[in-house]
């Protein structure tokens, strides 16, 4: 762990560099409700910022009709529209696209419920932007979408995963590590199913703000390590990780709401959801310490100082991303 420079210093223009994407997956949303034979509740959602939308629009398959004009709306964050779709002969076999795809760098999810119970859920990317409609699909094909934004979503939380850096700077010992990570990943675990079931709640924009000061605090325990002296995050590392924790799960799931989680699949979406957090936390961490490992061979750098170029890196991450959420708060 001494020898994280070369890796900070990897990664200082990428976290100096990017604030405004922290903890952030934002997927555009289209929901289909099969509610009388062939014809279908659509909901479409679409990342907004204010009054301006991604330039992203749902094609459906050519015998799917409008049934008069969508009604549009701008609701936290996103832009919606509602409308009923008569589609004759079905849907099954025919192509759904999301038009301007192509040219982001976000995706899509679509939700297909049909009248006899039958699910289907595709995941939608830049270069693969339509399917073909199958009719049905297996519970692991319904999950599988939901393990990947999961994966995803911790991948590319850059907030989530500088805290986990920050815990792994702040301790030597492996096993006193692995139960930190442990605690932090139960905590985020119950907050996240909580708050998904609708059991308790906090508002986004304070939790996201929050998730920063997290981050900040365990920067400022590292600048106060002294030789001989242990302040209450080395003592007990796996209390800060849990109780933080419990915020990081209100972030996750803020996350997958953002997605459009379908009430009737909540069980299985949340599960693999969760899952696919855990996957990406693990692939991180098992990055890092290759890459501790590889540096420690290569050079020799006294902890001390590694630990303080982490501890101003981490720092200045977190209030980079501090700021305009706190800023958003006011909005």
């Amino acid at each position: 762990m001494t020898r994280l420079g070369a890796l900070l210093a990897v990664l200082m223009p990428v976290l100096l560099g990017t604030p405004g994407y922290a903890h952030e997956i934002r997927p555009a949303y289209l929901d289909m409700r099969e509610t009388a034979s062939n014809e279908f509740a659509v909901v479409w959602k679409v990342p907004a910022q204010g009054e301006m939308r991604l330039g992203l629009y749902a094609s459906l398959p050519k015998p799917c009709i409008a049934k008069g004009e969508p009604a549009r709306s701008i609701e936290g964050g996103a832009y919606l529209e509602r409308w009923t779709a008569a589609c004759a002969g079905g849907l099954k076999g025919g192509e759904i696209a999301i038009n301007g795809l192509k040219s982001t760098m976000t995706e899509a999810l679509v939700r297909i419920e049909y009248e006899n119970g039958n699910t289907e859920v595709v995941r939608l990317m830049p270069d693969a932007p339509s399917f073909v409609a199958a009719g049905a699909q297996t519970s692991i094909e319904v999950a599988q979408p939901y393990f990947l934004l999961g994966v995803d979503h911790i991948l590319s939380g850059l907030d989530h995963l500088l805290f986990v850096l920050a815990i792994m700077l702040l301790i030597r010992d492996h096993w006193t590590l692995v139960k930190t990570i442990t605690a932090f990943t139960v905590a985020h675990s119950i907050t996240l199913a909580g708050a998904s079931l609708e059991y308790f709640s906090l508002p986004q924009k304070p939790v996201e703000a929050t998730i920063a000061l997290s981050i900040a605090f365990v920067a400022s325990e590292l600048v106060k390590m002294k030789p001989g002296e242990k302040r209450l995050s080395e003592s007990y590392p796996w209390l800060v990780a849990f109780t933080f924790g419990l915020l990081h799960g209100f972030g996750f799931a803020g996350a997958l709401k953002e997605t459009g989680l379908p009430q009737s699949d909540v069980p299985l979406s949340l599960l693999t959801f969760n899952l696919g957090v855990e996957t990406g936390q693990l692939i991180f961490v098992a990055a890092a310490l290759v890459l501790f490992r590889a540096t420690n061979a290569l050079v020799a750098i006294p902890s001390a100082p590694v630990r303080r170029v982490g501890a101003h890196t981490i720092g200045t991450a977190a209030m980079l991303w501090l700021v305009p959420r706190i800023a958003g708060l006011a909005v």
